[in-house]
């Protein structure tokens, strides 16, 4: 690979993560909050790219100068890069959950409850208010929290939130078990918006033996995938 090259795929790599943060692309791969150090990242790149350029435009110039190609290694540039371009992974889903322990965490304090009837809730929210606040906040409000169906073995439903620390790497499931009034027929993955209410039922994640806490359901509707798959909530 000589200078040319190396200059050729800086420039697309910069490029493609300037699309991925000019776009929702980016919540595919990394937090929300991110989103201003992706686009800097982009830009760096493509500065160092017409940099290489130029500064390879001027030293051809000058007599007697012979090029040295880089090694082979740096090829591997392009991995990346094609990875962004060519591949456009869905956000993590019910295979995963069901592999990792909930990432459920007792909460320093609880706010109030939002407006509204039924309240709007975030899985991390219901799940740690009912598991560690034994509910005391929800009795009475009937609640509506949305995620995606994840079925395990023994046909048992959660609604589930991949919780993100930094990017999809490190995403790990916050989930609800669901009991009540199902639909009839649950398919793994689709995204629904349950309405329902707390329920002192509480089970364990087999996985790491994490609680999981019950949602009584009362209705349920498939609803789109939203934005931002990930929840943010549970580090904010």
């Amino acid at each position: 690979m000589n200078r040319q090259a190396q200059a050729a795929v800086l420039f697309l790599l910069g490029a493609a993560l300037l699309h991925a943060g000019a776009t929702d692309l980016y919540l595919r791969y990394v937090k929300a909050g991110l989103r201003p150090l992706l686009l800097a990242s982009g830009a760096v790149l493509i500065a160092a790219a017409l940099a290489t350029a130029w500064y390879e435009r001027r030293r051809h110039r000058r007599p007697g100068v012979h090029e040295h190609p880089e090694p082979r290694v740096a090829w591997l540039l392009l991995l990346p890069l094609l990875a962004l371009i060519l591949i456009a992974p869905p956000a993590l889903g019910s295979y995963s959950a069901l592999r990792s322990g909930t990432a459920l965490q007792k909460p320093y304090a609880y706010g109030p409850l939002p407006a509204g009837d039924p309240v709007p809730l975030s899985v991390v929210d219901y799940a740690s208010r009912a598991a560690y606040g034994h509910g005391r906040s929800l009795h009475g409000r009937p609640v509506r929290v949305t995620g995606f169906l994840a079925l395990d073995r023994s046909g048992t439903a959660y609604l589930v939130r991949m919780a993100l620390n930094c990017c999809a790497a490190d995403a790990q499931p916050v989930k609800i078990a669901l009991t009540g009034a199902l639909p009839p027929v649950l398919r793994p993955d689709a995204w629904l918006e349950v309405t329902g209410t707390y329920t002192p039922r509480l089970t364990r994640d087999p996985v790491n033996n994490g609680p999981v806490p019950y949602l009584k359901v009362t209705s349920a509707r498939p609803v789109p995938a939203p934005r931002d798959p990930y929840d943010e909530t549970w580090n904010n």
